[in-house]
């Protein structure tokens, strides 16, 4: 485990606390950033059954780690999971990463949505830590309404199928959830599509931000190669598009857990399980430190 290239500050651990997200300047250096890129440049040229959107503006990868060994490198030896642990002041598991890709030109926009409203955990302690190997200016950068993630709401997704349009699925779903088994198998990771799972209309839905911006504390980076973002996993978040960039966005993002976070059969599960997850069959309220083999602690900064 490498040591951080400079120490977290008072300041921006009381800025994580209070608005759920921070951004860490210069925490990659060149060597991290190199692995980086071509770990993400690896994922790009080796689709799988968890690429989407390969054809469309905006890819997105589940999991890509588990084929990019050098990302498998950025999770394990880069400072990143030091940095999660540090300001979380407690031991960190790895739970998921993501890869999001948007060529030169015009971007799309991302929805305003929470995350964990998207996997079968819930817990106050969980982190996503986000980077990217291109600059990404403020009026395309992601954007968070600051102290959402204390709103104690769950909101619904804004990716998945209504019932209706499934009657005989959802009603499968549905058994599935009874019996204490996730909605989405194991065979979700080789047939995966953001609407293979159904959304929980029981959850409010995300509120109209872009149409009430002048209501809401919005918060936004300049961010360059080499920072890193931190935001917690119920915090509400979006990207503005409809602005052109020059160079890509290739960008790459892993969640993390801290010890409260437990497992939990959602009705609106979208994404599947980790693979591996899947032998142990998890029942609701079990702590992720339950599946030590799945889920080890790879940092550990905890004060004194």
């Amino acid at each position: 485990m490498t040591s951080l290239p400079h120490p977290i500050s008072a300041e921006e651990m009381k800025e994580f606390k209070r608005d759920g997200a921070v951004l860490l300047k210069g925490m990659l250096n060149d060597h991290w950033l190199q692995i980086l890129e071509e770990g993400i440049e690896y994922a790009i040229d080796t689709p799988d059954t968890m690429s989407t959107g390969l054809d469309r503006p905006l890819r997105i990868d589940q999991f890509p780690a588990g084929r990019s060994p050098k990302l498998q490198t950025i999770l394990k030896e880069s400072p990143i999971p030091e940095i999660v642990s540090t300001l979380l002041d407690a031991p960190v598991r790895f739970y998921m990463d993501q890869m999001f890709c948007k060529p030169a030109g015009e971007l799309p926009p991302t929805p305003w949505h929470q995350d964990t409203c998207y996997y079968n955990i819930e817990g106050h302690q969980l982190i996503r830590a986000w980077v990217s190997i291109d600059p990404v200016p403020r009026n395309i950068s992601m954007e968070v309404v600051k102290g959402s993630h204390l709103w104690n709401v769950t909101y619904r997704s804004v990716s998945g199928k209504p019932r209706e349009d499934d009657p005989t699925g959802a009603a499968e779903a549905d058994k599935q959830l009874e019996k204490g088994t996730p909605i989405l198998g194991v065979d979700s990771h080789k047939n995966f599509s953001y609407s293979n799972g159904f959304f929980d209309e029981t959850l409010p839905t995300v509120p109209d931000i872009n149409g009430n911006r002048d209501s809401f504390d919005i918060k936004g980076w300049d961010y360059e190669p080499g920072d890193v973002l931190l935001f917690h996993g119920n915090i509400l978040h979006g990207a503005v598009g409809g602005v052109t960039l020059a160079h890509p966005r290739r960008s790459y993002a892993s969640l993390w857990a801290g010890p409260d976070v437990y497992y939990l059969h959602r009705r609106g599960q979208i994404l599947p399980d980790p693979v591996e997850l899947y032998r142990y069959a998890p029942e609701t309220g079990q702590l992720l430190s339950e599946f030590p083999d799945v889920f080890p602690v790879l940092a550990d900064k905890r004060a004194g």
